[in-house]
């Protein structure tokens, strides 16, 4: 009896850290089983694949990625470096100047006012290398390929071996494997990036991009576009640096001392989680054109036209695209396996915590990752940088109490004010993430929630027979007034020590 009373009291924790792993959950939760299904839905329902064969490059760019790096972290840190760890930020160095230069030429090359995706996409309308099936590029449709969602993942792979391969070089003269907590480093580089990203949606809120360079360049605004959208994007991506790198060195020192016991489970969730995912999801992007030529032509109880559609019998399947019903499966398929993941998750939390702790941050970055790299287009790229930032933070603030911060219980029972002070916190947070995912208004993917329109000083350029468009600072104004209320019940809940 004196044991099981030992094991029941070592399971407690504060109220404060509970809230901040069920708001980590809760945000996984709608992600895998709520927003992700519904994008598949409407990609493959698309009057074309474009969407879907971008889409499924994106993803599965964002997962081989993240393989890669967990395989960096195994060979340095497993328990010992198995390679020099000095080889990583050379490979890291040319990987992220390689990217760097490949944004650069996407986006900053080949562009005129007709133009402006400038030489992002591949293959282009007037492109006919090796057609087959009435593709552009052997089989691939319009814009099937995206240089800058490539350029973003070699630079984040570079950076990621540039930053772990010096912290195994300082291992190597610094015997200390201690735990060190959310230490000053960790804190200045999450209150920076929340600084930057704040400072940014005061400013998108306050001035429309379009619209502010017909103000400061009326007579090249195409230019002036690009400029404020690459200043602004460069400031994002220095916040998204912080916000990673936060992360990463707060993952890096939560796994050091137990590496023996974490270092499997990474593995595993790299090679049998990411890696087959991403594999999965490359193939249908290589195959999705010919998958749907050949689909159609299944005679089985009317199996081709049940899971197809085609806008024109004489040009398949250049005009085809998958039915709802196919898009309905798909979803089940998704929904089903990511929600039985959760439950495993919960099954497995007192038998294998470590495996569910770094599961659950490693899937955490690779929602953020992948929201970035499947809205690099010029129209998404800001938002789809202050979505990935913001998620990061999340990720990174869920990791700092996974050993530490608040996990010593109070003394004092959940009372009146209490159960407040959780219920409020929780509701706040709720609303502020409705406010804050109401922000982005990608064509025909998000219904926001709270109206907002950017441009509430210099609103959107129209023209002169056009009607003006109205703005609204809804959602900006409902994330900030909840936001902080939120933080100051929070701070009155970790001050108080509530146990649960």
């Amino acid at each position: 009896m004196q044991q099981v009373q030992q094991r029941e009291g070592s399971e407690r924790m504060s109220w404060a850290r509970a809230m901040i792993f069920a708001v980590g959950y809760f945000f996984i939760a709608a992600i895998l089983i709520g927003q992700l299904p519904g994008y598949i839905y409407l990609q493959m329902t698309a009057a074309t694949l474009e969407g879907m064969e971008r889409g499924a490059l994106g993803l599965g760019v964002t997962c081989l990625g993240l393989f890669a790096i967990i395989m960096v972290m195994m060979l340095l840190f497993d328990p010992k470096p198995v390679v020099s760890p000095i080889i990583f930020p050379g490979i890291g160095g040319v990987l992220s100047v390689a990217g760097i230069a490949l944004m650069l030429w996407a986006t900053l090359t080949g562009c005129t006012p007709q133009q402006q995706n400038c030489n992002q996409y591949f293959p282009t309308t007037n492109m006919h290398i090796a057609s087959v099936l009435d593709g552009k590029f052997l089989w691939f449709q319009v814009n099937a390929i995206d240089f800058v969602m490539i350029g973003v993942a070699l630079l984040g792979v570079g950076l990621a071996m540039i930053f772990y391969g010096v912290l195994a070089m300082r291992e190597q003269t610094d015997p200390d494997r201690r735990d060190l907590g959310t230490t000053p480093a960790i804190r200045w580089m999450i209150i920076v990036s929340c600084v930057l990203l704040v400072v940014f949606l005061i400013f998108y809120t306050l001035v429309d991009i379009n619209g502010l360079a017909y103000s400061l360049f009326p007579a090249r605004p195409f230019f002036g576009q690009k400029l404020i959208t690459t200043a602004a994007a460069s400031m994002l991506g220095l916040a998204l640096i912080l916000a990673f790198g936060a992360l990463a060195l707060r993952l890096h020192y939560l796994m050091r001392p137990v590496r023996k016991r974490t270092m499997p489970g990474l593995y595993a969730i790299g090679a049998l989680g990411l890696a087959q995912l991403g594999a999965i999801l490359i193939l249908t992007w290589l195959l999705a054109y010919p998958l749907v030529a050949w689909i159609h032509s299944w005679t089985f109880i009317g199996l081709g036209n049940y899971l197809t559609i085609c806008a024109l019998k004489t040009s398949v399947p250049a005009s085809c695209a998958f039915s709802p019903q196919a898009g309905y499966l798909a979803d089940a398929i998704v929904s089903t396996n990511f929600f039985a993941m959760l439950m495993a998750a919960i099954w497995a939390w007192k038998s294998n915590r470590n495996l569910v702790v770094i599961g659950s941050i490693v899937i955490t970055t690779t929602i953020a990752v992948a929201t970035l790299l499947i809205h690099t287009a010029s129209d998404e790229l800001l938002v789809g940088l202050l979505l990935t930032g913001g998620m990061l933070i999340l990720a990174a603030i869920w990791t700092s109490v996974s050993r530490r911060e608040f996990a010593v219980v109070g003394e004092k029972n959940l009372g009146c004010l209490g159960m407040w002070l959780v219920v409020g916190t929780c509701l706040f947070i709720y609303l502020a993430a409705f406010a804050f995912f109401s922000i982005p208004i990608f064509t025909n993917e998000t219904e926001p929630n709270i109206p907002f329109v950017p441009g509430l000083v210099i609103g959107p350029h129209v023209g002169p027979h056009d009607q003006p468009i109205i703005t609204a600072s809804d959602a900006i104004a409902v994330l900030f007034i909840l936001g902080i209320l939120a933080a100051i019940q929070f701070y009155f809940l970790v001050r108080n020590r509530y146990r649960v």
